[in-house]
């Protein structure tokens, strides 16, 4: 369990054990509350846990795990706080903020940076499998299908009309990979996915041409011509 690493924390700290046993459940929520507040949070998340090793069935306790969720995102230890989400959700499944954990797993995969080494090499992240896009896309896609109502969905949707460009880049990439490698029909089918499920993305602007392009190299002029056609009326003044 995640708050056994809590309890390590504060028991390496002698004295400072012996006053966090003398607290209750919300003299722990609230010291808890006020190190995040400081941005204190390796504090903040182990009084948090601290709280759910000691009164897990507290009133306080499920805040104080919803609250270790944003703790862990803000100190920069998002496999934490993904697993925090995770395990909150599975607890409690019908928990009415369960909203509030799909929303905080979003943004976890939406603000992971490049690692050092795609910066130091300038690795075009458009040419690679989009992992942390496609699961951030997936977990704003969950949240707005179960719960539609959220306060988080206005912004998820915005998030995702930045997302979904990316994945339609990466089909792209994958197509002309395809066209140049003379795989035409792979091209086609790749093109055809960004198309469908990624609509209104400015990318499908080249996912029609390159779409048209792998017709024409098949010799299916009347589908090209539809590509074409398709991509002057949406995109003409692009063009």
């Amino acid at each position: 369990m995640l708050f056994w690493i809590g309890i390590c924390t504060l028991t390496a700290c002698g004295g400072r054990d012996n006053v966090v046993e003398e607290f209750g459940p919300e003299a722990l929520y609230e010291t808890g509350s006020e190190s995040m507040l400081a941005g204190n949070y390796p504090n903040a998340i182990s009084y948090f846990q601290a709280l759910a090793a000691r009164f897990p069935f507290s009133n306080v306790t499920r805040q104080a795990q919803l609250d270790m969720i944003y703790a862990y995102y803000k100190g920069a230890q998002f496999e934490s706080a993904i697993d925090a989400a995770n395990e909150f959700e599975a607890e409690n499944p019908t928990h009415p903020r369960v909203d509030y954990c799909l929303y905080m797993k979003g943004l976890i995969h939406f603000d992971k940076a490049p690692n050092w080494l795609e910066k130091l090499f300038r690795v075009d992240l458009t040419e690679r499998p989009p992992r942390e896009t496609m699961l951030s896309f997936s977990d704003f896609q969950e949240l707005i299908r179960r719960f539609p109502d959220s306060e988080y969905v206005p912004d998820a949707r915005d998030r995702m009309i930045f997302l979904r460009n990316r994945l339609a880049t990466y089909e792209n990439h994958v197509a002309r990979y395809y066209i140049e490698r003379e795989a035409f029909v792979a091209a086609i089918n790749r093109a055809k996915y960004a198309i469908e499920h990624y609509p209104g993305a400015p990318a499908l602007e080249e996912s029609l041409g390159l779409l048209a392009e792998a017709y024409n190299h098949l010799g299916i002029a009347d589908l090209a011509e539809d590509a074409r056609r398709v991509q002057e009326t949406t995109f003409g003044e692009n063009l």
